[in-house]
């Protein structure tokens, strides 16, 4: 029977075979470890989402989407990333000995 309040079927521990479970756990350390590398090689990311995270705290918009909509299809955010990112770079080239 399926939970209505999740609408998420109850687990089923044994649905999977030990080397379906095997194949899973790799196929999910695999998709981590690509994740990783991902966010790694692009630095805007935490920017981009570090200020969008902090506008939609101050603003609180109604209409959450729209305002994501309008957020990302700003024409000046790439360089208004790139100004951070280059601040960014600034400060950690400050900090090293």
């Amino acid at each position: 029977m399926a939970d209505t309040e999740s609408a998420l079927e109850p687990s089923d521990p044994g649905a999977l075979t030990p080397e379906q479970l095997e194949r899973l756990r790799d196929f999910k350390i695999k998709t981590r470890i690509a994740n990783e590398r991902y966010l790694r090689s692009h630095k805007e990311l935490p920017l981009l989402l570090a200020g969008f995270l902090r506008e939609v705290m101050l603003k609180r918009p109604e209409n959450v989407r729209e305002f994501a909509a309008e957020y990302f299809t700003d024409p000046e955010l790439p360089s208004k990333i790139q100004e951070k990112l280059a601040k960014k770079e600034e400060e950690e080239n400050e900090c090293k000995p």
